[in-house]
């Protein structure tokens, strides 16, 4: 099999960001509940930490940005995206953003908020 630019983005157990973003999320009961917006990497540890995640809206209008901690997320073969252990309905109540209303990831307040939200320890 030739290499390509395509299989060298994604072995068995690594996946290049730019495969991550757009990906489906999917609640516990198996709906759809939108797409990895964005990764966003610790600079010291190069570690994941959070998953950005949109949905709602159309064509991008009215769409809401739900920040969630990595760990939340697994990837499941069978439905071809991530899933995490809750439902469209549990994540509207999470700490949000839209394209109006811009996340300050240099606030740590923000920062703990996410986590105590998805009762994640930092």
């Amino acid at each position: 099999m030739a290499t390509t630019v395509e299989n060298r983005r994604e072995t068995s157990n690594l996946i290049g960001s730019d495969k991550v973003e757009s990906t489906a999320v999917y609640g516990a009961d198996e709906n759809k509940i939108g797409n990895v917006q964005r990764v966003m990497i610790d600079k010291i540890s190069g570690q994941v930490r959070y998953v950005v995640v949109s949905f709602g809206g159309f064509l991008g209008m009215g769409e809401d940005y739900y920040p969630l901690p990595w760990q939340k997320l697994k990837y499941d073969t069978r439905l071809g995206g991530y899933r995490v252990d809750m439902t469209e309905a549990q994540l509207k109540g999470a700490p949000k953003f839209n394209r109006n209303t811009d996340w300050d990831w240099s606030n740590q307040a923000r920062e703990r908020s996410i986590n105590d939200y998805y009762n994640n320890p930092l």
